[in-house]
């Protein structure tokens, strides 16, 4: 039986940005993406999954997401701060993980980069939405080639990272970190999403 593919693809969307595809996806667009996240922890888990996505799919991210989180500790960034060499070597032994060697080194360092900023302004949240005003900018895009892979505020939070001692944190990392935790509302303005954040 054949199937007509426009309503097969209409039923899968739905009116949401059109890179949600899979049931993963589906999911994490609906209700972490673009939403404002205030929580330090997450906040470092975030930040360590954007710079775990280098170079690969944020589906690829999703799949292993669960076992990144057992085999990081929870995302403890206090344990991760502890990580030395046999940790590492343990971790790139790991066939259910992101296996690139910079970027697990870069996981107690940027650990340890995030405690620093946590004890300079009480918390990373406060550090980090200050480069908003503590309010999301909500962009009006109606079309997904309309948004950015960076801007001129991610640049700036970008160097401000690596003035810090964070690593994984380039311009283009930096963008799709704010919109995923939501300092930067990309939801395209047809997504039912844009107006939920």
């Amino acid at each position: 039986m054949q199937t007509d593919t426009r309503t097969e693809e209409k039923s899968v969307s739905g009116n949401r940005c059109p890179w949600a595809r899979s049931e993963l996806d589906i999911v994490y667009h609906d209700t972490v993406w673009g939403k404002p996240e205030h929580d330090d922890s997450r906040l470092f888990e975030m930040l360590i999954l954007e710079g775990m996505q280098a170079g690969l799919s944020w589906s690829t991210i999703l799949k292993k997401r669960e076992a990144m989180t057992e085999a990081f500790d929870g995302f403890d960034a206090r344990i991760i701060a502890e990580y030395g060499e046999a940790k590492q070597q343990e971790l790139l032994m790991n066939p259910s993980i992101i296996r690139n060697r910079a970027k697990i080194a870069a996981l107690a360092v940027n650990a340890r980069a995030f405690l620093r900023v946590q004890e300079e302004f009480g918390s990373f949240d406060r550090y980090l939405w200050a480069w908003v005003q503590h309010q999301p900018i909500v962009n009006a895009w109606t079309d997904a080639a309309q948004v950015p892979a960076k801007t001129a505020l991610s640049d700036a939070l970008s160097k401000d990272l690596l003035k810090r001692g964070f690593k994984f944190v380039g311009s283009t990392i930096c963008y799709a970190y704010m919109q995923a935790v939501g300092l930067i509302n990309d939801h395209l303005v047809l997504c039912d999403q844009h107006d939920n954040c």
